[in-house]
């Protein structure tokens, strides 16, 4: 850790699975705040919460083929609905990403999406607990995000309809008709609430947004929780090695703040596929 980043390098999330119980209690959430807000003073480092942040809620699933070939080749297809309450609204996000412990390994696809609407590309560092409190785990997730697509429009549920807007997965070279579908059926569709909690200060060009997660069957049967925290990297701040290793104990110590508050796992899509990533 805070060696110097790779200059492709365009994110680096920290992200901690919590145990879900109570989780989606107002009550249970105000006390994390509270030992964040605590240990940010301890550590000194300058958290700006927001006391009136509203909660976004949004579908999240999963497609992949029957034999699990996007998952085997360290690829994930992941759409996201946003809803305004009950309504589901009438577009969404869609994400291709290559996934992996290797940075060389998460660059072997080419996620760009042959699309007439607006996208993203973001190479990310993802900093993870590792197996035990205070350790950590690296993996590198090299992404294209498609905003605002009409629900209709996503894709027809074969393999060449993926290949049609993600030209780079023909190198996997499935059949055409092969059918594609929501991992583990639409019962297995997730609902997630994402709080922003604040903002934290690294360095003069290290600024980070906190954020709160939690994946729930349905109102009131979260799953898991996930407490993150993510920054740009730019030219302007990507030699900042001070700042960079500040977050970076700042994530080791957070586990020992928090302990009582983590669940064993790596990410939220090895929950979803059951199996580890």
């Amino acid at each position: 850790m805070a060696k110097k980043l790779d200059p492709r390098i365009t994110n680096r999330e920290f992200k901690l699975l919590l145990e879900p119980e109570d989780l989606d209690h107002r009550s249970k959430v105000n006390v994390l705040i509270g030992k964040v807000r605590a240990f940010c003073e301890r550590e000194e480092v300058d958290f700006f919460h927001l006391d009136n942040a509203s909660t976004g809620l949004r579908n999240v699933f999963f497609f992949d083929t029957p034999g699990e070939d996007f998952r085997h080749n360290k690829l994930i297809l992941r759409v996201r609905e946003s809803r305004s309450n009950v309504w589901v609204d009438d577009w969404c996000e869609v994400t291709l990403k290559c996934r992996s412990d290797s940075l060389k390994e998460s660059l072997s696809y080419d996620p760009t999406p042959n699309t007439k609407y607006k996208y993203r590309r973001r190479l990310k560092e993802e900093i993870l607990r590792g197996d035990g409190i205070g350790s950590v785990r690296t993996i590198y997730s090299n992404n294209a995000i498609m905003d605002s697509i009409p629900v209709e429009d996503v894709f027809e549920r074969n393999f060449l309809s993926i290949t049609e807007n993600f030209p780079d997965l023909k190198r996997l070279k499935l059949p055409k008709n092969l059918p594609v579908r929501v991992v583990g059926g639409r019962v297995n569709k997730i609902l997630e609430a994402n709080l922003p909690l604040g903002n934290l200060s690294f360095g003069d060009q290290v600024h980070a947004h906190c954020d709160l997660a939690i994946w729930m069957r349905n109102v009131g049967e979260p799953l898991v929780g996930e407490l993150a925290f993510a920054y740009r990297v730019n030219d302007e701040n990507r030699d900042d090695k001070k700042a960079h290793k500040r977050a970076d104990k700042f994530f080791l110590n957070l586990q020992h703040a928090i302990a009582n508050w983590l669940a064993t796992g790596s990410t939220k899509t090895a929950l979803v596929y059951g199996k580890p990533e």
